[in-house]
């Protein structure tokens, strides 16, 4: 929560700010690529602790091109859910106060975050689950007595 839930009340307060000067949906877009790198940063490093190390052509950055795709897949869901609603909020009142803009905002984009979160952590950065190891078996050896016994009742 601290993560993801600080990088986006500081991009809410960016798109505040960007919208003045843009239209919404390209401040949004501006600050969710921004909070996407730095929400899959901070996340890697701290929240699902994947042990990725900064490797060498990526200076301070641990993640790599496949999880930043990943992420920013989420990041599209999200930037979709959080457009949908400030739409429909101008549909409704054509000139919303800035509480009301930033509540649905907010409440668009915490419910973005959460689904965000699951899939960063189910599917992300999820850790390789152990596989069965298998039971080699052995056609050449023949059965003793009790294996047989047990095997044919």
């Amino acid at each position: 929560m601290i993560c993801g839930g600080g990088v986006g009340l500081a991009s809410s307060a960016a798109v505040a700010l960007l919208a003045a000067l843009l239209p919404f949906a390209l401040a949004n877009a501006l600050v969710t690529v921004v909070s996407t790198i730095l929400a899959t940063e901070l996340h890697a490093r701290f929240t699902f602790a994947s042990g990725l190390r900064p490797s060498a052509g990526r200076g301070l950055l641990r993640c790599g091109l496949r999880h930043h795709l990943q992420s920013a897949g989420t990041a599209a869901a999200a930037f979709s859910v959080t457009t949908l609603a400030m739409l429909v909020l101008h549909a409704i009142e054509s000139t919303p106060g800035l509480a009301v803009e930033q509540t649905v905002y907010l409440s668009a984009s915490g419910l973005a975050g959460i689904g965000r979160f699951l899939a960063l952590r189910l599917y992300v950065f999820a850790t390789a689950r152990k596989q069965p190891v298998p039971v080699a078996l052995d056609l050449h050896r023949s059965p003793t007595r009790r294996e047989s016994l047990t095997t044919a009742s």
